[in-house]
């Protein structure tokens, strides 16, 4: 079984404690859900199922998991983390009382963590999804504190990738290519959407991933100038463009591979698109390495695609961070002004749209001194299915 060893785990969370104490924070509180469970699940593997998740470290002393009314034995079976409280606004959405359960509150948990001594600077790691409820109680439970927002922590951390984390996600992205080829052995005109990510859901789980590593979505037609959407029953047809997006997650790490592909010959102006787009992602791949500047590398992008003719067709790009989620941060965009460093990981993801139709290129890659290692690049080539 692929996962994170136990040590890694408590390095993570030491590594945080340190952070804690060079700001000059008495502890931070992380928050997750179950669509985003990433800052939960890589401090303790546990992943919150229908209600949220919490972590407090404090500056010294132990980590304390946080979960609802009804996750107890759920928690203690995975959590890497042994201090468990359970709290009433982490409850799932339809808001139940529980009467009869013994709940903590904040105010117990944060006297806990300070070892009665109390927090008067508390850091906020996962603000842009933390719930009013849980906030409220937070500053309820702590009226004169200051509480700042510190995603960085986390964020700085989980941009360098360990071996062990690597390991996770070519093994993700190697189940992805097995359920990839398995959808393009089987699809034909007449079949749906929702079929064809059903072939890929079970190859994925069949062949070692734990969950899918995106909402899994093949989209067909016009369809395909959705860069965000699900599946339908739409039924696919001979001469349009479909758009395949497969991807696994192993041990907390996900995977996305997209190819557009057409059933029968791609007509004239889509194949010229689906080209450029190739073109594209392969030059974005040419231009990745340790010591580039994100935003230099962006405007690279952009001058080659405008040299092709098509820098009107761009939605976005060309790359977004890669590990427990399959779009985290950093994004390599426009606006980006760091510098790409060893052991960082994205998804190379070039996206082109016209009116009528879209497309998508995307591969996992990790960044070396030199270049890349590529995760994926089965099939990147022009794909026509007879």
């Amino acid at each position: 079984m692929w996962q994170i060893p136990d040590d890694e785990f408590k390095q993570r969370v030491g590594k945080v404690q340190e952070e804690v104490n060079r700001q000059g924070l008495d502890a931070v509180i992380l928050h997750a859900n179950e669509s985003d469970p990433t800052n939960v699940r890589y401090l303790s593997d546990y992943w919150p199922t229908f209600e949220t998740g919490g972590v407090v470290i404090p500056k010294e002393g132990e980590a304390i998991l946080i979960i609802g009314p009804e996750s107890e034995t759920y928690a203690r079976d995975f959590s890497k983390i042994r201090k468990i409280r359970k709290i009433l606004e982490y409850r799932e959405s339809a808001e139940p009382d529980y009467p009869g359960i013994s709940l903590s509150s904040f105010e117990e948990v944060f006297d806990e963590a300070s070892k009665r001594k109390g927090i008067k600077k508390l850091g906020i790691i996962g603000y842009s999804i933390m719930p009013v409820p849980i906030y409220e109680a937070i500053r309820k439970a702590l009226p004169e504190a200051e509480i700042v927002r510190v995603d960085d922590i986390l964020r700085n951390m989980r941009a360098i990738k360990s071996e062990n984390e690597i390991a996770l996600l070519k093994e993700a992205f190697r189940i992805s290519e097995i359920a990839l080829k398995e959808v393009l052995d089987e699809i034909k005109p007449g079949m749906t959407e929702l079929e064809a990510v059903g072939i890929a859901q079970k190859s994925i789980y069949v062949n070692g991933a734990e969950y899918e590593g995106l909402p899994l979505y093949i989209f067909s037609g016009k369809r395909t100038t959705n860069a965000i959407s699900r599946p339908t029953h739409k039924r696919f047809k001979k001469g349009e463009l479909i758009q395949l997006g497969i991807g696994a997650k192993v041990g907390g790490y996900s995977s996305s591979v997209q190819r557009p592909i057409c059933l029968g010959k791609m007509p004239g102006d889509v194949k010229d698109l689906v080209q450029a787009g190739l073109d594209a992602h392969k030059k974005t791949l040419e231009l990745i390495k340790a010591g580039v500047n994100a935003g230099e590398l962006v405007r690279k992008y952009y001058d080659f695609v405008k040299s092709l003719g098509y820098e009107k067709n761009i939605l976005y790009g060309p790359c977004h961070g890669l590990g427990m989620m399959e779009v985290e941060p950093p994004w390599i965009e426009l606006t980006s002004d760091y510098v790409l460093q060893e052991n960082m990981t994205f998804q190379v993801d070039n996206f082109l749209l016209r009116e009528d139709y879209g497309l998508r290129w995307e591969d996992g890659v990790r960044v070396t001194k030199g270049g890349i290692e590529e995760f994926s690049k089965m099939e990147q080539r022009i794909i026509e299915i007879d």
